[in-house]
């Protein structure tokens, strides 16, 4: 009973908890019905992880790896697939993608000759950056797999509580002044500059190439279907002069030429 996991009408084991999907997040609003189809489903996904085949790979620890051939994709940061068994999704399940840059900032303040905190005036801060890509998705057990970039926040590493106001020290005791900058000279690090560094737009861009890549094969999908939905058009056939509806590879249905139309 230790290792059970609270659902809605009973309980579930650890190791049942274990075979849920990563992106699932409504456990203990769940019945042991519903958990019981999930597990199903979970097992049933270890045949489409075996038949993967990975065309493309996008971002750096978690990666989206891309089936084009067959219309899938997968986000994981597992080596061993089969073990970590990652949902496999159809492009066509995308409903949604976004880069999620979120910025926190931290207060640089120093001691005084009593050694109490003190704010500079005005009031200066340190920045840093997580980089999260959001994928909205149209599935029966999660609507989103979101997930980070970055393994550490992107920064300039700069120190937040200086030895005094005078402490010129702002990243690794580097010397940086800063025009108009704090009183008494000193200096500290800004959101323009950690937004300006390699770092910070190596991420944007992974971010970027992972958002476009999802979004672009959901739009090819959705105009392949509707293509397909299209009502079809008669049209002479230039090889036997029939009045024909072309089949699916475009062709003459009685002479097998291919049709223009």
């Amino acid at each position: 009973m230790l290792g059970n996991r609270k659902l809605e009408d009973g309980n579930m084991c650890k190791n049942c908890a274990e075979k849920l999907s990563p992106w699932f997040s409504d456990r203990r609003e769940s019945t042991v019905a519903e958990i019981q189809e999930q597990l199903s489903y979970r097992e049933a996904n270890r045949e489409k992880v075996s038949a993967f085949h990975i065309t493309r790979t996008l971002g750096e620890n978690t990666k989206v790896l891309l089936d084009e051939d067959a219309g899938l994709f997968m986000v994981t940061s597992a080596k061993n697939m089969e073990e970590a068994n990652p949902d496999v999704l159809s492009f066509s399940d995308v409903t949604g993608c976004q880069l999620d840059i979120d910025e926190s900032k931290t207060e640089i303040e120093y001691r005084d000759d009593e050694g109490n905190r003190q704010s500079f005036t005005p009031k200066r801060y340190a920045y840093s950056y997580d980089f999260y890509i959001v994928i909205n998705v149209n599935h029966p057990y999660f609507n989103e797999i979101r997930f980070k970039l970055n393994s550490n926040s992107v920064d300039d590493d700069a120190e937040t509580l200086l030895d005094g106001p005078n402490d010129m020290r702002s990243m690794h005791g580097n010397l940086r002044p800063k025009a108009g900058g704090m009183r008494g000279g000193s200096c500290t690090s800004n959101a323009e500059e950690v937004r300006a560094s390699v770092e910070y737009q190596q991420y944007e861009a992974m971010g970027q190439e992972i958002k476009e890549a999802l979004l672009q094969v959901r739009q090819q999908v959705r105009e392949e279907a509707a293509a397909v939905a299209a009502p079809k058009v008669a049209v002479t056939c230039p090889y036997c002069g029939a009045t024909t509806i072309p089949d699916a590879s475009g062709c003459c249905e009685f002479c097998g030429g291919a049709v223009n139309g």
